[in-house]
């Protein structure tokens, strides 16, 4: 038997008034998701326990079959972890954005999704400048990187905002606050002055792209959580695909397989066809394979119905019909979001999320398609989010 685990990042969400009352995935065409809800099982799952943040590394870790109540700690230790970077005692890791601020506003939390090589020189420069040996700047991917802090722990107990949240937001209102913000909100101002005239920036305003003129540090967390494998709790070989640093780290912390495939990215531009030839790939000599996809995330973050919709389509169209010509003996899939991303308010929130399980052994519970709405209807409930994937791979 062979497992392959799809998470479609954000993809489910809130009906949109303005399209009908539909959901992006309704709005989708999904000829092959739908194909197999009528061949497969479909219900909802609660991938954030109550009172949790509603934040992928709490939901990806559900889903990956760990009950996060348990083993999570924060997100950026988990980033830290899959960039390689050391966290001992009485160190704190945050994750740090470069982002776009005009006028005091939140342009831009991924400052228009810079590239690597403009983003890891701001990051090498922020190094220099405000580096030392308290603090250390560490590049991760396009805006997604990580500040280390020193002998500074109370800024773990600061109540951080990510920069998600407050897209075309006064930015004031949501800088650190409380106890150990003094320190963060420092460093974060103190940004502005190293990367407001950078070379990098003065290119990128000529070129009429939103600057990468500020740092945002939030989900800050101390030493990384040591987590079974894999392999110990569910007896299987797993390798997975992503282009962001959070489920990189997972899978390190897990053992499993990172399957490195050119063209896989943390946004709209991913190259889908690409992502499966790679996981399929390594399907024949794993038992399970996970293939994560950050793109409805980002889009839902962005506020773009458009955007969402299109990676869903291309999910189904170029990697659910690559499941789907596999057959459903000896395969079983799990498809599922994360958490919903609604455009509404361009963030997560804790709602359950529906998924769709597909393949040997699995029997047909009357899906007509896969929608939030349908997944309703069928009432299959499962409220321990960390309990499905020993449900999948029984």
């Amino acid at each position: 038997m062979k497992y392959f685990v799809l998470i479609m990042d954000g993809a489910a969400g809130w009906p949109l008034p303005s399209h009908g009352g539909k959901t992006c995935l309704e709005l989708a065409r999904t000829p092959h998701l739908d194909a197999m809800a009528l061949d497969g099982a479909c219900g909802l799952v609660r991938t954030v326990p109550v009172g949790m943040e509603p934040s992928s590394a709490c939901a990806c870790m559900s889903l990956l079959g760990y009950d996060p109540r348990r083993y999570y700690r924060g997100r950026g230790s988990i980033e830290a972890r899959s960039m390689e970077i050391p966290v001992g005692k009485g160190e704190a890791v945050f994750r740090c954005n470069l982002v776009s601020v005009r006028e005091g506003t939140m342009e831009s939390y991924s400052s228009g999704y810079i590239g690597n090589d403009e983003a890891h020189a701001l990051i090498r420069s922020l190094d220099e400048s405000l580096g030392g040996s308290e603090v250390g700047f560490f590049p991760g991917i396009s805006y997604r990187h990580i500040c280390k802090i020193r002998g500074h722990e109370e800024t773990l107990r600061a109540a951080c905002t990510p920069a998600h949240d407050i897209p075309g937001a006064p930015i004031e209102k949501h800088l650190p606050a409380g106890e150990g913000s003094g320190y963060l909100r420092d460093l974060m101002l103190r940004s502005v002055d190293v990367l407001a005239h950078h070379p990098v920036n003065e290119r990128r305003v000529a070129r009429g792209e939103p600057p990468a003129n500020m740092i945002w540090l939030f989900w800050g967390s101390g030493q990384i959580p040591a987590m079974p494998s894999f392999r110990e709790v569910y007896g299987l070989n797993a390798a997975l695909t992503s282009g962001v640093d959070l489920l990189l780290g997972l899978a390190k912390m897990l053992d499993m397989r990172i399957l490195s495939i050119p063209g896989v990215t943390g946004d709209v531009h991913n190259d889908y066809a690409a992502q499966m030839r790679g996981a399929m790939l390594a399907l024949r000599d794993q038992d399970l394979v996970v293939a994560h996809v950050e793109a409805p995330d980002e889009a839902g973050h962005d506020g773009s119905v458009g955007d969402k919709v299109r990676a869903i389509e291309c999910i189904d169209a170029e990697m659910v019909s690559a499941l789907r010509a596999m057959g459903n003996r000896e395969l079983r899939v799990l498809v599922a979001p994360d958490h919903p991303t609604p455009i509404k308010v361009q963030t997560h929130v804790p709602e359950p999320v529906p998924f769709l399980l597909w393949g040997s052994g699995v029997q047909a519970n009357g899906a007509a398609r896969f929608t939030e709405r349908e997944a309703s209807r069928l009432g299959l409930v499962i409220d321990d989010g960390a309990g499905l994937m020993a449900r999948f791979v029984s």
